[in-house]
């Protein structure tokens, strides 16, 4: 009988999370061996029921005001293993936004005390939380999220020099540093080169505001294959301020195109395994950077970087069976 594994979920909105759990549900890997799940959980819940399922998957934001749910999850569901994936905090993120540490720290450990195991999604993020020993080493693992590369590892890999054409791919809001590429843009140094700025969110009035009409850059709006974004891309800028993990970076170099990332966080994973770094969060930084890449390419850097995450899957498929094995034997 296969095993009933269910994800709770407070933020459906299309992006990273939701497009892994997509993943998760539509794998025929992972279906054969369980069946997935979804449920929607309200942040502010003070109640929770006693789930109908063998394990319980946690993709719910820690906070204080989800804490009382986290209490009722573990009361109601005593012997139900659960398991948090932690997909938004980070070094990144809590050197810029938290403005309590101690207040903070102590929420991630009362949070994360209530769950039967953590899953970092990046090795820079288990760093930070075993650094800060907000989890007990026994209880956490890495499992880094996956999509399904196909599609990605099927285009041709782009070798084009000089560079014509660069993407920023994702949410428009100020934690991806949208505003730096289009500062950038604007210099005459980057005039003959296109930036593809492909997403909404709320900044997006903003940064076209900044853009001011400029004549090479252009924006999309939510386009809904990622794979078909990435087929017209020469390059791939990621200007995170933070990243937890950043499965663009992933879907660029399954492509084959160039990667350039802030560094930060999840998005040194990438760099470990073949991305271009930019050292400062300074729009000149991220100029000169982008005028190496267009200029002189590392074409066998983007090869070997590829080869790599053509094996993501697998990685994850493995990693996540053995998590699985693991809570089958609490």
């Amino acid at each position: 009988m296969k095993q009933r594994i269910l994800h709770l979920i407070d933020d459906n909105n299309p992006g990273g999370v939701m497009r892994f759990l997509d993943f998760i549900k539509h794998s025929k890997t992972m279906s054969a061996a369980a069946n997935h799940s979804e449920q929607f959980i309200k942040r502010g819940a003070l109640s929770a029921p006693k789930f109908k399922a063998d394990l319980i998957v946690s993709h719910l934001t820690v906070s204080w005001r989800n804490l009382p749910f986290f209490l009722a999850l573990r009361a109601m569901n005593p012997v139900t293993p659960i398991v948090h994936f932690e997909h938004t905090y980070t070094l990144g993120f809590f050197t810029t936004y938290v403005t309590s540490p101690r207040r903070f720290k102590s929420l991630l450990r009362t949070s994360y005390a209530l769950f039967d195991h953590v899953v970092a999604v990046s090795q820079a993020q288990a760093r930070w939380l075993r650094g800060n020993t907000l989890v007990p080493a026994r209880k956490l693992s890495v499992i880094k999220p996956c999509v399904d590369l196909s599609a990605f590892l099927s285009l041709t890999p782009r070798f084009r020099k000089p560079i014509k054409s660069v993407g920023a791919i994702g949410r428009l809001n100020a934690i991806k540093g949208f505003d730096i590429l289009i500062t950038a843009f604007k210099s005459a140094d980057l005039s003959s080169i296109d930036l593809h700025i492909y997403g909404d969110g709320p900044e997006r009035p903003t940064l076209e505001v900044l853009a001011d009409n400029a004549s090479n850059i252009y924006f999309h709006g939510h386009v809904d294959d990622p794979a078909v974004i990435m087929k017209n891309l020469d390059a791939v800028a990621m200007p995170s301020h933070f990243e937890p993990y950043g499965l663009v970076a992933l879907e660029a170099r399954a492509a084959g195109r160039p990667l350039l990332v802030s560094g930060i966080d999840g998005l040194q994973d990438h760099v470990d395994n073949g991305a271009g770094i930019v050292r400062s969060q300074s729009p000149e930084a991220w100029c000169h950077a982008l005028q190496n890449l267009i200029n002189t390419p590392d074409h066998g850097q983007v090869l070997r970087s590829r080869n790599i995450a053509a094996g993501a899957q697998g990685r994850f498929y493995q990693n996540w069976h053995a998590l699985v094995g693991a809570m089958a034997k609490i």
